[in-house]
């Protein structure tokens, strides 16, 4: 149950997900390491798909498993990336780079202007990856207040 609007070739294909996804999309983030006790994944992925200016890209395999994520948002000017997540068998095959140019041309096509996203300071193989797609540290500190 994916979205008729794909991208891909005859390896791979990237398309909106569907909560026929959930399962999958969490199960990948939870082995990523990407999530945290205190924050349901399923909630913030339902929360991207419900919004106008949000979505979760997954990258498709020929045998239709999901072995890619990206969560990407707009706020009208600034884009933010969450949730890039690529399989442990597919890591190194420049599918995190796919879904990052995904992402980007989700974007530019929706009318922001800059993308942002954030890495923990201690994830250094990730900052390696973001520095290698030409994503710059901007200096500024980032703050968070939690509301719930």
């Amino acid at each position: 149950m994916r979205a008729l609007d794909c991208v891909g070739d005859a390896k791979l294909e990237i398309c909106d997900l569907t909560s026929a996804n959930f399962g999958a999309a969490t199960s990948l983030w939870i082995r990523a390491g990407l999530t945290r006790p205190w924050n349901p994944p399923e909630l913030d992925l339902q929360r991207a798909l419900d919004g106008v200016t949000s979505t979760v890209l997954g990258a498709f395999d020929v045998d239709g498993r999901l072995v890619g994520t990206v969560m990407v948002g707009h706020d009208g000017h600034r884009g933010w990336v969450y949730y890039l997540a690529v399989d442990e068998t597919q890591r190194g095959t420049g599918l995190g780079r796919q879904l990052m140019t995904a992402a980007e041309n989700w974007l530019r096509d929706h009318g922001a202007v800059k993308v942002q996203l954030m890495v923990r300071s201690t994830n250094e193989a990730v900052l390696g990856f973001y520095e290698h797609l030409g994503y710059e540290d901007s200096d500024v500190q980032v703050r968070a207040k939690r509301l719930t």
